[in-house]
C-alpha cells in the first residue's frame, strides 16, 4: 500500500528539490523550457514565451493539492535549473515513471543523478514503491547513464514506443530499480 505525501522539499548536497512557485516561470523558460537542446527527446515542445512556461506552471502548481502528485522543482544555487516528477503511478502494483529535464547550462555536473537519487529514495522510504522505472531515446543515452549512476538496471528495449518531434517512431532503453535493489544498496 502506498503512502502519498506529496511533494516534499528534498534536499541533497547542492540541490534543494521543492514545489514549482509562480515565480519559477522566468527561470523555467531562460534554463530549459526554451531550449531545443533540452527539450529535443521530451514529449513537448520548447516553449515560445515566458507566458507559456507561467501558463504550464500554474497548471503544475494547481496539482499541488493531490497528495499522489510529485513534481519538484531542481533548485541550484537558488534558482530553479530543471524538474523532475514521478508519473504513471499505480496504487495496486505500487510502481511509477521517472521523468526530468535539465538545463542545458548544468549538464555533466552530476546534478541530475543527485536529483533522481533523492527522488528514489523519498519513492521508496516515504511513499513505499516497490518499482520505479524510466526510459530514454536510444538517441540520448546519457540519460540512460545517469538512471545506471542511480541504482536502475537496464531492463531491455521498447521498440517504436514514442513518436518523435520529427514524426518518427523512437525505441526507448527501460531501467528500474525496486525496493529490494534500493535497500540492499544501502
Amino acid at each position: 500500500m502506498l503512502h502519498h505525501n506529496g511533494t516534499k522539499r528534498l534536499r541533497t548536497q547542492r540541490l534543494v528539490l521543492r514545489r514549482f512557485r509562480a515565480g519559477d516561470a522566468g527561470a523555467m523558460f531562460d534554463n530549459w523550457a526554451s531550449d531545443p537542446k533540452v527539450t529535443q527527446y521530451l514529449t513537448w515542445d520548447a516553449h515560445v514565451s515566458p507566458e507559456q512556461s507561467r501558463a504550464v506552471l500554474a497548471s503544475w502548481i494547481g496539482m499541488y493539492e493531490h497528495r499522489d502528485y510529485y513534481h519538484w522543482a531542481i533548485e541550484y544555487k537558488g534558482q530553479a535549473i530543471g524538474s523532475i516528477g514521478v508519473v504513471e503511478l499505480s496504487d495496486k502494483d505500487e510502481r511509477a515513471v521517472a521523468g526530468y529535464c535539465l538545463g542545458y547550462d548544468y549538464w555533466g555536473k552530476g546534478l541530475m543523478t543527485e536529483a533522481l537519487s533523492a527522488v528514489v529514495a523519498y519513492m521508496f522510504e516515504t511513499v513505499g514503491l516497490n518499482r520505479l522505472y524510466a526510459y530514454h531515446d536510444i538517441e540520448n543515452p546519457a540519460s540512460g547513464r545517469v538512471m545506471i549512476k542511480c541504482g536502475m538496471q537496464p531492463e531491455g528495449t521498447f521498440r517504436e514506443h514514442l513518436r518523435r518531434k520529427d514524426g518518427t517512431f523512437a525505441d526507448v532503453r527501460v531501467y528500474a530499480i525496486l525496493r529490494s535493489d534500493y535497500l540492499s544498496a544501502l
